[in-house]
């Protein structure tokens, strides 16, 4: 599904690189968190994923990436994006109707969709979204978490294969990033999305997605399951990632000989090693 191998690029006017050798990939279906500390990469290799480097930012390419079996020098990104849907930063920026309704719309007429797929297409999106109730809803009485589930749901109404999605949490307050979290989820789960996330809440990315990569310096330091990665704290902190507390929790009980299992990445998990270790412990 995507393949990048040996990736190195540096952005033009800038002699350091913001990604050197980095040999990532993920299978269909998969629900894959990146993170890292500021200027690790992170972005720069969304981009690899959905084209925009190198065709839209100048500079020097090396390596191989592919994208549902498409090389993404040899396709442009309006092609990409016909596989792999783009969520960034800026949410404003991204959003361009007056109303729900017609942003999910937008993209459909540019992609050319026959118009008597577009009304199933419509109530598909905002289904998945979770946003049925707000169809006709001006965009401009949306809170942040709203928002961002509007352009998700314009993403999805293209039914992309694959979507990237870049700090989409970014400005939003816990209770509305676990809601977007959760979209994610049932679109991964129940659609056969294959989600790429970068972002900086490592708890969130621990609860819901099955693999993590690590970014650190434009290179990639870790990459696998969860568990497995949370086992490298070290090399965590290094790469400035704060790793969650109840990691923390298991590496002393480890230590003590009071747990052997893997590091739990969410709170249920936690209170699952907490009783195997106070029963240890009698």
């Amino acid at each position: 599904m995507i393949k990048i191998k040996d990736v190195s690029f540096s952005y033009e006017g800038n002699p350091k690189n913001a990604l050197t050798n980095v040999t990532l990939e993920a299978a269909r279906g998969d629900f894959l968190g990146i993170i890292g500390q500021s200027g690790a990469g992170k972005s720069t290799l969304t981009r690899v994923i959905n084209g925009l480097v190198p065709h839209y930012y100048d500079g020097v390419f090396s390596g191989d990436a592919a994208v549902g079996g498409r090389a993404t020098l040899e396709s442009s990104p309006e092609e990409l994006a016909r596989s792999v849907g783009s969520l960034f930063q800026d949410i404003e920026g991204q959003l361009f109707a007056s109303v729900v309704d017609d942003e999910v719309l937008f993209g459909l007429e540019n992609f050319g969709v026959p118009r008597d797929e577009i009304e199933s297409r419509v109530e598909y999106a905002l289904a998945a979204a979770g946003i049925s109730d707000l169809r006709t809803r001006a965009i401009s009485t949306l809170s942040g978490g709203q928002k961002q589930k509007v352009a998700i749901a314009a993403i999805t109404a293209l039914k992309p294969e694959i979507m990237v999605l870049d700090e989409p949490t970014g400005e939003l307050d816990p209770q509305s990033s676990r809601r977007v979290f959760e979209t994610l989820r049932e679109l991964n789960e129940k659609h056969g999305v294959t989600i790429v996330v970068v972002e900086q809440k490592i708890m969130m990315l621990c609860e819901f997605v099955s693999r993590l990569a690590v970014m650190n310096g434009g290179r990639l330091i870790l990459e696998g399951p969860v568990a497995s990665v949370l086992k490298n704290a070290e090399k965590l902190e290094d790469a400035g990632v704060n790793i969650p507390r109840v990691t923390t929790l298991a590496l002393r009980l480890r230590e003590h000989g009071l747990y052997d299992g893997e590091p739990p990445a969410n709170i249920p998990e936690a209170a699952r090693m907490m009783r195997t270790a106070v029963h240890a412990s009698l």
